[in-house]
């Protein structure tokens, strides 16, 4: 198979475990004899400060004319911390997916049994715990209609049916291949977009019979992921709340730095780590790249290179279970590099 695929490293931490994920995929793809050329472009504060722009149209072309997107992270203190910025590194994020037409974001939490002492929950309430949660992603308040003053602010939780109903397929076609159970989480007691998300699942599942379907408001939800995360088998909600809870969930594994993600819908797919850029990291070389590598496997996974797929996770479980770890999972002492356990990764790729 031939690939092109677009890398946006963008900021912080991004480069460095960009680099880990593309010698993976590169590892891969020659073991397997797949074509496949890189194309890199910029994003985020490191485009800003280039062009001015956190996603800018060449970037976007790069992307649109690419078969996927491999993607790190956007982040910079000096635009978190100055409130009056007009611009900010995560609008790039939020601008890629829009034009993209990427509106559904698929985040799989699973434990790893070398892990599960690392976790902050006991071990046998996470053990076995495996599920999906699929968020709404270009909707919702991040998108809505927004006013700012020194007086007022509001943020509009806008959804159409059109837009439920396209996220809601996805999740139902998921829950359909995995386990057959989907949990709508919403705030229908309170919010008139959640009351809208609950009828339009409600009528759709009467097309999905084989998947037992049931509704959660969103507190009760967080409180579920922590109580019973065994619970669940796909989780869909909207933008906002699928944030919090996909963050809420990441824990689970025992570091974020361990988890990939996918965002599809209408145009190029983008595959990325579900942490942010970790500026405080930037160039140390102590960033986990795993939660990249195995985005680089989901990647693989979309265009049905399972194989390829399956051999980058038997390599990443392989170096969990032998320690081979950066200093998110080992601690200060006796952990390894980025570039080390990017390293060993390929190597195990390359001997298998």
């Amino acid at each position: 198979m031939d690939l092109k695929i677009a890398v946006l490293p963008g900021d912080g931490i991004g480069p460095e475990i960009s680099t880990q994920g593309v010698n993976a995929l590169q590892a891969v793809c020659d073991k397997f004899g797949h074509n496949v050329m890189f194309d890199f472009g910029i994003v985020g504060a490191a485009a800003i400060d280039a062009v001015g722009d956190p996603f800018p149209e060449k970037t976007y072309q790069l992307c649109r004319d690419s078969d996927a997107v491999f993607f790190s992270a956007v982040g910079d203190p000096k635009y978190d911390n100055n409130p009056s910025a007009k611009i900010r590194p995560e609008q790039g994020l939020l601008a890629m997916r829009k034009k993209l037409g990427l509106f559904a974001n698929i985040r799989p939490v699973e434990t790893f049994k070398c892990m599960l002492h690392k976790s902050p929950l006991k071990a046998e309430i996470i053990d076995g715990a495996d599920f999906l949660c699929i968020r709404e992603l270009t909707g919702g308040m991040y998108f809505g209609k927004k006013y700012e003053s020194d007086a007022e602010a509001y943020d509009t939780n806008h959804y159409t049916r059109h837009e439920i109903e396209r996220i809601l397929k996805v999740a139902f076609e998921y829950a359909s291949r995995r386990r057959r159970h989907l949990t709508v989480v919403d705030k229908a007691n309170v919010l008139a977009s959640s009351r809208l998300w609950r009828k339009v699942a409600q009528e759709m599942a009467v097309d999905y019979p084989e998947v037992v379907t049931d509704y959660m408001f969103v507190d009760n939800a967080a409180m579920k992921l922590i109580q019973d995360p065994r619970f669940f088998d796909v989780i869909v909600t909207e933008n906002t709340f699928g944030d919090i809870l996909t963050d809420e969930g990441s824990v689970i594994s025992g570091s974020m730095g361990l988890l990939p993600s996918a965002s599809t819908g209408s145009g190029t797919p983008v595959f990325e780590p579900i942490h942010g850029s970790w500026p405080e990291a930037k160039g140390k070389n102590i960033a986990n790249p795993i939660a990249q590598i195995l985005s680089g496997a989901m990647l693989l996974e979309y265009f049905n290179l399972t194989e390829e797929a399956s051999l980058i996770r038997r390599a990443v479980k392989a170096s969990l279970e032998a320690g081979f770890s950066t200093p998110d999972i080992t601690g200060d002492r006796h952990h390894h590099s980025t570039s080390a356990v990017g390293q060993w990764i390929v190597e195990y790729i390359q001997r298998h």
